[in-house]
């Protein structure tokens, strides 16, 4: 038995003497200190039912506050005689089948818990009766320590020496919560229902007890209504079992079909999307009811002005591709040095039955072009190309892979517009979109490579390589809108990605803060290639060839379009040195749009929100890092030329992947020498001419390549 203890504490033979006596201790200590510090709560069951009944407020970065959860509409004490006896029934089954029975506590259940708690080493494995229920939620904090359930016993015994059976249940179904902010049985039966606890039926009363393990989840209204209807099944079950019903009353029950009413909250009017991630990020952190019951007031990263903005403008660009078979939209807000969400609109109109609680900023859609930048960069970073890279736009059949693996089906990509451009190079590439060369950097690069850096940069949707191929690069896997944007951030940041952060502070509700943001950048790309993505897509002069001026603004900033195959997905995403924005129109059951390309659906609103959100902001430049070279090079050939001539750009080379081979410029033509004299003086050197090129004023109309994504 010593050795049994000695193991479990970790302690010599020498202190366990000491060690018994401190816990013995403890244990007598304990039960003393917990009477005389809630002994005040237990006068009435007011008292312990109001003790911990808090809400969850979120406020703006601003400290506006915009949301709330948990907050109970009324505090009524509705006596068991008021509350229908199916759904006593259906909890006591179902929480606690020996309620009548036990002290106020579960000898069976203890044990069970003790055993499964010291095999996980902790003590988040159940086990409570209603009434220890009821002192955790009413009286304690949900912080899970042996402590706390020992003083959660503590109370529970004195709970039953001083009320009878039907007072703790009746304490108990008017505090407990059941999702949706309904706090008590009659407050869940007004707000699912719209009617009295006393008049439940079975159904309805089998549904709210199976809600309660976890509210927000199964919440029939705002959560998973499949795990909430097979929870309800377990539910009758239960009572079935308990002869509280027949098995023909439970199948009844199971018929019935339920209608919900649904709440409503004139406060809970903007970011409903974003609130909602907001609390579930705290519901995994904390648990559900210690964020229920702890007032959490909650600071986030939203800017309220600049959320209504953004809902406002989506709204409207979506109302007017209404005819062009568009019916939801989305966009998001990142600050680039920080990883904030500044704003977050996950549809058009959350309140639209059909659409509007989908959340498209974390859904996973086709990004068509707007992936092209991730594996550039991959590739540049990787040494698979540089700046001068030769990539040859002509059809081109791809059979095997960079490995040697050949295709199943051989891969003939094609541009938009089933034009050919000849020998290029990556900046006109992908300012451009061209899909031909960008599927020869994906060869060069490899899938593998690629989707370790998607990963790296920190795009959670792509996993298992074999299920992608060359195409990738023209976006046709899944990723979501908030993790691109990110990305995207992550090069305006100079290669530094921070995590995606919707919470700034959160206090408790005696004010004390337990939570404080600190970002934690980690460089996952070099700078140098962050700065060459940067220029290449804030290069207005190289992207007019495909899209004139459509997506020029105010000041620099790089940004990139992508159109998902048969025009189901409208995507742009651009960003400043301090901002990245990501737009999407489209509908949300994949029905293709009519012909409305990145540059045309989801572009407008881009645009918007970068000239409202950094008006009488200072203009920022991207600034070229120390370890990279800057040289003049022709369009054609990428070879180093002396002088900038209209043949010519300035390029950008990592330091050692520069090229050394320069170019040579045509012949002059002579020009007639009057009288057999000299040249004309006036009559300079021709450039040399660039590859053939139109140049429209407006991005022109986009057709499907057959090759994942039509416009970019």
């Amino acid at each position: 038995m010593k050795g049994i203890l000695w193991r479990i504490f970790g302690i010599g033979k020498i202190d366990l003497l000491l060690a018994l006596v401190t816990m013995g201790g403890v244990v007598a200590f304990v039960p003393i200190f917990t009477y005389f510090y809630f002994a005040r709560d237990l006068k009435s069951p007011d008292s312990i039912m109001n003790r911990n009944d808090t809400g969850l407020i979120l406020l703006d970065r601003n400290s506006e506050p915009f949301f709330r959860f948990y907050e109970a509409k009324q505090k009524t004490f509705v006596p068991l005689s008021g509350i229908s006896k199916n759904a006593q029934l259906a909890i006591i089954s179902t929480e606690d089948r020996e309620f009548y029975q036990h002290p106020g506590f579960s000898l069976r259940g203890i044990a069970r818990s003790f055993i499964s708690n010291i095999r996980k080493n902790d003590v988040s494995q159940g086990g409570s009766t209603i009434t220890q229920q009821l002192v955790k939620n009413a009286l304690l904090t949900p912080k899970k320590s042996f402590l706390r359930k020992y003083q959660e016993l503590v109370l529970a015994q004195e709970i039953e020496r001083n009320y009878d059976k039907n007072e703790i249940l009746a304490m108990y179904l008017n505090s407990v919560y059941f999702g949706a902010g309904a706090f008590g049985v009659e407050e869940a039966s007004q707000v699912y229902f719209g009617k009295s606890a006393k008049d439940l039926t079975l159904a309805e009363s089998s549904m709210l007890a199976a809600i309660l393990p976890a509210p927000s989840k199964l919440s029939p209204i705002t959560g998973d209504k499949q795990a909430a209807k097979t929870r309800q099944e377990l539910v009758l079950e239960n009572m079935v079992e308990q002869k509280y019903i027949s098995p023909k009353e439970k199948e009844d029950a199971l018929r019935q079909e339920l209608v919900f009413k649904g709440s409503s909250d004139d406060f809970n009017k903007v970011a409903p999307h974003f609130a909602l991630m907001v609390r579930d990020q705290l519901i995994e952190k904390y648990g559900e009811e210690q964020v229920s019951r702890s007032g959490f007031k909650i600071k986030t990263t939203l800017d309220l002005s600049w959320q209504k903005y953004a809902e406002e403008a989506v709204r409207n660009q979506v109302d007017k591709l209404a005819g062009s078979k568009v019916s939801n939209g989305g966009a998001v807000a990142i600050d680039a040095k920080t990883g904030e969400v500044r704003v977050l609109v996950g549809s058009k109109d959350w309140n639209n039955e059909i659409y509007g609680k989908f959340n498209i900023a974390t859904a996973e859609r086709q990004p068509g072009s707007t992936f092209k930048p991730l594996i550039y960069s991959a590739a540049l970073e990787e040494r698979a190309i540089t700046s001068s890279t030769i990539l040859k736009d002509e059809p081109t059949v791809f059979t095997k892979d960079s490995s040697g693996v050949k295709f199943l089906v051989p891969y003939a990509p094609e541009n938009y517009d089933k034009k050919f451009r000849g020998q290029l190079l990556p900046r006109r590439a992908l300012a451009n979109s061209l899909n031909v060369p960008s599927v020869q950097v994906m060869d060069k690069l490899g899938v593998k490579k690629g989707l370790e850096y998607a990963a790296r940069y920190g795009i959670t949707t792509l996993r298992d390589p074999s299920n992608y191929g060359l195409s990738l690069v023209l976006g046709t896997a899944e990723v979501k809108l908030l993790e691109l944007t990110n990305v995207y951030a992550m090069f305006a940041n100079s290669g530094y990605k921070n995590d995606i952060t919707t919470v700034l502070e959160i206090k408790d509700k005696s004010n004390t803060t337990i939570y404080t943001h600190k970002p934690n950048p980690q460089r996952v790309l070099s700078e140098e290639v962050s700065f060459i993505i940067s220029s290449i897509l804030s290069d207005q002069s190289a992207r007019a060839e495909v899209f004139g001026t459509a997506l020029n603004i105010s000041r620099p900033a790089a940004v990139k379009t992508g159109t998902s195959q048969d025009y189901r997905d409208s995507w742009t995403i651009g960003y400043t040195p301090s901002l990245a924005i990501g737009v999407w129109v489209g509908n949300n059951n994949n029905v293709p749009m009519n012909r409305v390309a990145g540059s045309l659906g989801a572009a407008p609103v881009w645009r918007a929100l970068m000239e409202k959100f950094l008006s009488g902001t200072r203009v920022e430049e991207f600034a070229q890092p120390s370890g990279l070279i800057a040289l003049n090079v022709c369009k054609n050939n990428g070879l180093v030329l002396q002088e900038a001539t209209s043949s010519a750009y300035t390029e950008y080379f990592i330091k050692g992947t520069q090229p050394t081979e320069r170019c040579s410029l045509p012949k002059p033509t002579e020009a007639p020498k009057p009288n057999g004299g000299e040249q004309n003086p006036t009559t300079g050197t021709p450039e040399a001419l660039p590859p053939t090129q139109t140049t429209p004023s407006q991005p022109q109309e986009k057709k499907d390549n057959g090759n994942g994504n039509k416009d970019n």
